[in-house]
């Protein structure tokens, strides 16, 4: 961590995380993409009206793996391992305590739940059939992903990564036999996931098998330790749920304004935006264990160098997937098997409008993951809530009702390029008052 050069040491974190997040993200779009040609459009809506509950359940294991593994990160850095591995302990123990109880809940109204998100008799099945069985075995995503977390954090991001491969790879081979072979619907899209996860969570259990700083050790909870997970993982949980509820709002205004055809078009767009969601995260993740370790070791200069690389790094990408949406819209609307004239017209003109946010998302998203890694969390929450709630949600409702439906789509941009001003300006302000 201390000796090797930021870029070599920044890309040998930044390439395993993006391979996992990637993969992780592309469970989800085989999901859509097997849901859409094997069962058909309104399938397609049922699984992204539901995929929020699912994004809800992630954003608790991010709130406390990230919070966790950051307290962690810096421990280790003060030289404190049982420190560090009481708090590992004490964020597995709370995670399932705390999802346990959400789950039961959303279980007892799973259906009132559903309408509100935006489901119509239609589609209500197919948001049945996917829903139902990944909340029964939501348990799974959330131990799979913090001992993600811890473990790429105890210094073996290849294995993490490695986890994520090898349950990516299984869920599209058992997409393919339960949706096309045993003609499970949507159904079998929720099994696949369900199963690739369990043995993720196989291959992450490995890591324990040869020694390593990282283990289960004797405590309690203690309250002062768990809100200081919370604490610190708040910003992490905000993104994720704050996604799910950019959803679920996307919805309600595309059934509101344009109706089936825009929750539709939506859905195509929601699942590629998910990959590039996941990609930007994996910056941050990259940036988190590095920052985190050289706050608590006091490596201020050093600190400096890897955010810089890493907004240059997000921005590439984001560039990179703006080109994208203006190239290639045609075909990603194709690869969804999407042949309605309305739905292919209303995608193609979202997907200019809407990739044009990319220029801003990645930026905006590595600030704040590292304004939560060096344990200022109003900061990291500030923007995470300009983004996606103060600024987004009144633009969704209000660019519509005055510009017309198409603006929809400009929701999102308008709402990170603000918040990417403001970012902007600050750091400006404290270079200039030099602190």
């Amino acid at each position: 961590m201390e000796t090797k050069s930021p870029r070599a040491l920044f890309f040998s974190y930044l390439i395993p995380s993006l391979i996992g997040m990637m993969l992780m993200a592309i469970n989800i779009l085989v999901d859509g993409l097997f849901v859409s040609h094997g069962v058909g459009d309104r399938a397609l809506a049922g699984v992204n009206i539901a995929v929020p509950i699912y994004s809800i359940l992630l954003s608790i294991s991010l709130w406390i793996g990230m919070g966790g593994a950051t307290l962690y990160s810096i421990k280790m850095g003060e030289g404190e391992p049982h420190k560090a591995n009481a708090i590992f302990t004490q964020a597995i123990i709370a995670a399932i305590g705390i999802v346990a109880i959400i789950i039961a809940l959303s279980l007892a109204f799973e259906k009132e739940m559903a309408y509100f998100f935006g489901a119509s008799d239609a589609i209500y099945p197919y948001v049945h059939d996917y829903l139902h069985y990944i909340l029964l075995f939501g348990l799974v995503f959330i131990i799979e992903n913090i001992l993600s977390i811890f473990v790429r954090n105890d210094g073996n991001p290849v294995l993490a990564t490695i986890s994520l491969v090898v349950a990516a790879l299984l869920n599209i081979v058992l997409n393919y036999i339960f949706i096309f072979h045993l003609h499970l619907g949507v159904k079998g899209a929720a099994f696949a996931t369900i199963i690739a996860t369990f043995i993720g969570i196989i291959v992450l259990l490995s890591h324990f098998l040869k020694p390593t700083n990282l283990r289960l050790v004797k405590t309690r909870l203690e309250p002062k330790v768990v809100m200081q997970v919370l604490t610190i993982g708040l910003p992490s949980f905000i993104v994720e749920a704050s996604a799910a509820v950019i959803v679920i709002a996307y919805n309600m205004t595309f059934s509101h304004f344009v109706g089936e055809v825009g929750i539709t078009s939506f859905a195509v767009i929601n699942y590629v935006h998910v990959v590039f969601i996941m990609i930007f995260i994996g910056v941050g993740a990259a940036l988190q264990p590095i920052t985190s370790y050289h706050y608590g070791a006091r490596l201020f200069e050093r600190l400096n160098v890897f955010v810089r690389i890493a907004v240059i790094t997000s921005f590439v990408i984001g560039a990179s997937a703006f080109i994208l949406g203006l190239v290639a819209n045609d075909w990603i609307i194709a690869l969804f098997g999407i042949d309605n004239p309305e739905v292919v017209a209303y995608t193609r003109s979202g997907i200019v409008l809407f990739f044009s946010g990319y220029l801003f998302l990645g930026v905006n998203m590595v600030f704040a993951e590292f304004y939560q890694s060096i344990e200022k969390i109003r900061l990291a929450t500030i923007i995470i809530m300009m983004r996606s709630l103060i600024l987004f949600l009144p633009l969704l409702w209000l660019l519509p009702t005055f510009f017309g439906a198409r603006s929809i789509w400009l929701a999102f941009p308008i709402a990170e390029g603000l918040t990417m001003l403001g970012i902007f300006g600050y750091v400006a302000m404290k270079k200039r008052s030099g602190k």
